[in-house]
């Protein structure tokens, strides 16, 4: 697979990531001990900003890898 097609295939992986991880933060941020208690708020949003870079980091890595060609 081409660098080009690999790097098309990971923006809209990381795309759809940062999609579904922003949905699911928000819906868990919902839950009352977290809702209610400001400490805990701020704990889990810096926890869930900084979060969804983890599973990021493979597809990126996954996005730059050279093919090697062979003659």
């Amino acid at each position: 697979m081409s660098l080009r097609t690999r790097k098309l295939i990971g923006v809209f992986a990381l795309f759809a990531l940062v999609i579904v991880w922003a949905l699911a933060a928000m819906a868990i941020a919902q839950f009352p001990p977290i809702f209610q208690n400001p400490l805990i708020a701020g704990l889990y949003y810096f926890v869930a900003g900084i979060g969804w870079v983890l599973p990021a980091m493979p597809l990126v890595k996954w996005m730059s890898k050279q093919t090697v060609r062979r003659r």
